[in-house]
């Protein structure tokens, strides 16, 4: 097994002021390589700098470590865009987070670190009592698609923002 597609142990944690050019600079090499994928899911507008710092500033931005090195981000939050009410949400009244902006740096892609992140949030919120996650994922995104069915998250509904088609999801803690 070569280095780059052993498994990675990472390590989470809520993100801090000293992470965030880090942080930027994941979301821009990712941004890159959904592009050379023919992913048109981000771009230079979104998610931006002052978007992530946004999620810092109200301490909903997470930080996965491995290496040495910030491999991926992420944002919890109890808000969500409203187009979410267009869900046909299975558990409507449940007390429920939405995953934001999962991003794992493209180095440290393929070693099931988004895997990672996504039973981090689960063991996460279910330990603080929330019932339900809900996330957007973009219709052109089959990496993405496949990670969230294959973890048990149910289609909910689409919505269409403005790169596109998004697929809403949820899945029951």
């Amino acid at each position: 097994m070569t280095q780059s597609s052993r498994p990675l142990n990472i390590a989470f944690r809520k993100a801090s002021v000293n992470d965030l050019d880090e942080i930027v600079r994941l979301f821009r090499a990712a941004v890159r390589r959904m592009d050379e994928q023919d992913i048109p899911q981000w771009d230079e507008i979104y998610p931006s700098a002052e978007v992530l710092a946004d999620d810092l500033a109200r301490n909903e931005l997470y930080a996965g470590t491995a290496e040495g090195r910030i491999v991926c981000a992420f944002a919890l939050s109890p808000r969500c865009d409203p187009e979410y009410t267009l869900g046909a949400w299975r558990r409507p009244d449940a007390r429920y987070c939405v995953i934001h902006r999962l991003c794992v740096h493209p180095s440290f892609q393929h070693r099931r670190a988004a895997a990672q992140a996504m039973a981090f949030i689960e063991d996460r919120l279910r330990s603080q009592g929330v019932e339900s996650v809900r996330l957007d994922a973009f219709s052109l995104n089959p990496y993405a698609l496949r990670l969230y069915e294959r973890l048990g998250y149910e289609k909910t509904g689409e919505v269409t923002f403005r790169k596109g088609l998004f697929y809403l999801y949820e899945k029951t803690l």
